[in-house]
């Protein structure tokens, strides 16, 4: 589940494109009519603009965002990891261990003191605490971690 994101903007986005990402950043669901009509450009217009931000990886992907409580999964926390110097060498594979587990919902790559940020998402503190204890921390590779619950989360910003 992690995105891999690019440091170097695309050159090629104009006032229009911005228009139509950060509406689409809002509301994955919006209508291409509607898009159109924000965007202040004709529908046909609009759709090949989309298709194109798709197609250049701009756009990487439209999907529904579930609620983990509406699911079961009533503990949500973020779990960061340090792994051991010697591990370092791998850092894919453990990223796509990560990656791959029931309870991951986002796997951030980190600079600094920790190696990974891991958002999870569990039905309860037992199995938080068997997530921790007995997968990640089980791991050869990992030297600590450290787990912060999420109390409650906001909806950011995500103009452009």
């Amino acid at each position: 589940m992690v995105a891999e994101s690019s440091t170097t903007p695309h050159a090629g986005l104009d006032a229009i494109d911005r228009t139509i990402l950060s509406e689409l950043s809002r509301n994955g669901r919006i209508s291409n009519t509607d898009l159109a009509a924000i965007a202040g450009i004709a529908e046909s217009t609009c759709l090949k603009r989309v298709r194109a931000l798709q197609s250049s990886g701009v756009i990487v992907g439209f999907h529904a965002e579930i609620s983990p409580g509406a699911i079961g999964l009533h503990l949500e926390a973020l779990i960061t990891i340090r792994l051991h110097s010697h591990a370092r060498g791998d850092l894919r594979t453990f990223q796509a261990h990560l990656e791959q587990l029931p309870a991951t919902q986002r796997v951030y790559f980190l600079a600094g003191d920790r190696d990974f940020l891991v958002h999870v998402a569990v039905p309860d503190a037992a199995a938080l605490r068997e997530l921790v204890s007995d997968t990640l921390s089980l791991r050869p590779e990992v030297a600590s971690t450290s787990t912060s619950l999420i109390f409650a989360q906001a909806a950011g910003s995500r103009g452009l």
